[in-house]
């Protein structure tokens, strides 16, 4: 009976702890973005990426001004099995006056809206039958968040991967 209630024990341990370091982790990263926002006057853009395992991709530049979506410029490739050459397969831009006239790319939210889904979706998911991911390598800001279901194989993720982040 010993033995059980220390594994146990031991079993909760390790679960809060991996708990409290993605939320730790999370909350630095959610300190330094209000802090890098405040400093550039909310006025910012952010690039995301996606990429598949067959070999082709996008990415999408939001632009933000004074906390307000105002433009998105989008670009999709194909990526050269000999060469890993990405060549380009289509683009467009988007300005305040024609937002969201596309399908394809990024949604249109802001940085905010981001930390927001992934508090309380992306993170929040069932970590039994899900992979999380979290990773903040635009200087301490989030870069990649989201889940992959451990039962899927190919193109699973969801969630974001945002590549740049920049003041404007």
């Amino acid at each position: 009976m010993k033995k059980i209630l220390s594994i146990l024990f031991l079993s909760i341990l390790i679960s809060s702890c991996e708990k409290g370091v993605v939320e730790s982790d999370f909350d630095k990263s959610l300190s330094v973005w209000l802090n890098f926002k405040k400093s550039v006057n909310n006025n910012y853009s952010y690039t995301v990426r996606t990429e598949s395992w067959a070999g082709f991709g996008d990415s999408t530049i939001i632009s933000v001004q004074n906390g307000n979506i105002t433009g998105r410029k989008y670009a999709s490739y194909v990526i050269d099995s000999q060469t890993g050459k990405k060549n380009p397969t289509g683009s467009w831009t988007e300005t305040k006056a024609d937002l969201n006239s596309h399908d394809s790319g990024a949604q249109s939210i802001t940085i905010d809206a981001i930390y927001e889904k992934a508090s309380s979706e992306w993170l929040k998911i069932n970590k039994n039958e899900n992979t999380i991911h979290f990773e903040t390598k635009n200087q301490g800001m989030i870069s990649t968040c989201g889940y992959t279901n451990k039962n899927c194989k190919d193109d699973c993720f969801v969630g974001v991967v945002i590549s740049n982040i920049k003041g404007e």
